[in-house]
């Protein structure tokens, strides 16, 4: 008896391209993964070994034209809960063209010995440089007992470095980062939409992260670490990419020491306000988390007894956020290719798909946005489209595809034939087309006159979500062609709520 080879190769490829839809639901089952371990961090935290710890604490401030921001920053410094005597501020000044060093003289001269001026000559090597320069310098005498890394932007909360400073009672812990929240006064639709973002990955993701026991990233708005922690990582930040803050993480728990995200240290921060100035500052981090990926690649998914950054979950967690373009485009093309050869099983792994998509978006953002009732409140339309209308209609189609029919009915719409292809064909290539449109909504932002309306009009269709991934999809660009490497900061002019 002869096989019928044209059936097992159909098999064959049907079986493929289920494999690549199931791939692109990666990302969402990273996402369940995170919201479903983050209740345990209620009993799973370090606040059992947190107890008063009022170290010498050495604050510094790389700062490259900063004049309208930095003299906020330093006086609530100057005002934080925290014994006057115990707490130094150093102003890295890296060669700027602004009023930044008649700011920080002016500031050195009111509160000598508490803040402190260094000047290089000779700037633009980037931001790790920059904070090398200072950390050489304070790590030179003995009077510092940890270093606190932040923005020149960036409002502490009056207790927010009391409460970093408990978890140093553990000297397991190497390091302690806060949650930095959109602060701007003025906000707009951009800005809303980060500050939902910074609600879900910050006190939902790494929250989650305390419990699993490995962080991603200690935020370079403010990481405070032991002198301990920094000396043993060279005590200098780890230079060669663009994201010195997770390489610093990542070295530092490689050596066995325990990062901890402290939730209820406040520290606001002014994000940028329109999608060119995002996608600016996002394609320097897309691009450092690509390169962060290569130069520990040995890494990945090799669980070891001295850290967890090698475990499946943490893995998971990684590559669903830096691969989220690659597998929204596998699924598509897994849709498609079904749909042209089995288009019932096309149908059924479509709703499977959007139903577990719609699940875990509400509960993690109903979970979410309790974290944080002021963001959620201020931006809860941000909240309820961060998907995208588009997406939101796909979920509505996947979990009532009667509904969606009766609503095209009643707008008088007949969907069959070449319509009804066309439709399917477009709900099953959302991802890659809303990436598209990401893109667009950029390039046409500075168009006078209709610009800015059209470009929000497209982000609320297109989801918050689809801009990050056409920024990664960026940075895998901007990497293969190696292009350069600059300390290219967002323009920030003072906006921050005092």
């Amino acid at each position: 008896m002869s096989l019928d080879w044209t059936a097992v190769m159909t098999t064959a490829l049907v079986t493929l391209l289920v494999v690549f839809v199931l791939v692109g639901t990666v990302p969402v089952w990273a996402t369940a993964l995170q919201y479903a371990v983050l209740p345990f961090h209620a009993v799973i935290n370090h606040y059992g070994k947190a107890g008063y710890a009022c170290p010498r604490v050495a604050v510094i401030v790389p700062a490259w034209n900063e004049a309208l921001v930095l003299g906020a920053a330093i006086d609530r410094l100057l005002q934080l809960d925290y014994p006057p005597d115990r707490l130094r501020i150093y102003v890295v000044d890296d060669a700027s063209t602004d009023a930044t060093p008649e700011v920080v003289r002016a500031l050195a001269l009111a509160h000598p010995g508490r803040v402190v001026h260094l000047r290089r000559d000779r700037g633009g090597e980037g931001k790790a440089h920059t904070l090398n320069h200072g950390i050489s310098i304070v790590l030179a005498e003995p009077w510092a007992e940890a270093i606190l890394i932040m923005d020149a932007d960036v409002i502490f909360a009056a207790d927010s470095l009391r409460k970093m400073t408990r978890h140093f009672a553990d000297p397991k812990v190497g390091a302690v980062t806060a949650y930095i929240a959109e602060g701007s006064a003025d906000r707009n639709a951009i800005t809303r939409f980060i500050g939902i973002e910074y609600v879900m990955a910050q006190l939902g993701s790494r929250r989650a992260q305390n419990v699993l026991g490995a962080i991603a990233c200690l935020a370079g708005g403010a990481q405070l670490h032991t002198r301990a922690n920094l000396e043993a990582i060279g005590g200098r930040i780890p230079t060669g990419t663009l994201a010195e803050d997770t390489m610093a993480t990542f070295e530092s728990q490689l050596r066995g020491r325990r990062m901890v995200f402290e939730p209820h240290a406040l520290v606001l921060a002014e994000e940028p306000r329109t999608i060119r100035a995002l996608w600016k500052q996002r394609l320097r981090w897309a691009r450092g988390n690509v390169q962060v990926t290569k130069h520990y690649r040995q890494l990945w998914f090799r669980p070891s007894r001295t850290h967890r950054l090698g475990g499946i979950a943490f893995g998971l967690i990684w590559f669903s956020v830096l691969l989220l373009p690659v597998m929204m485009v596998l699924a598509a093309v897994g849709l498609v290719g079904l749909m042209w050869l089995h288009s019932s099983l096309a149908a059924f792994v479509f709703s499977l798909m959007w139903i577990a998509a719609a699940v875990v978006y509400v509960y993690s953002m109903l979970v979410a946005v309790q974290l944080d009732p002021r963001t959620g409140l201020r931006s809860w339309r941000e909240a309820i489209l961060f998907p995208g209308i588009g997406s939101l209609i796909l979920m509505a189609v996947a979990i009532s595809p009667p509904l969606v029919e009766l609503v095209w009915a009643q707008l008088g719409v007949v969907v069959e034939g070449s319509t009804e292809l066309a439709l399917l064909v477009a709900m099953y290539v959302w991802g890659p087309v809303a990436m598209l449109g990401a893109w667009l909504a950029r390039v046409v932002e500075p168009v006078p006159v209709l610009g800015w309306l059209l470009s929000r009009v497209l982000l609320y269709v297109v989801g918050y979500g689809s801009l990050l991934c056409a920024i990664t999809v960026d940075a895998y660009v901007q990497e293969w062609r190696r292009a350069d490497m600059t300390w290219s900061k967002t323009e920030k002019v003072g906006r921050v709520l005092g």
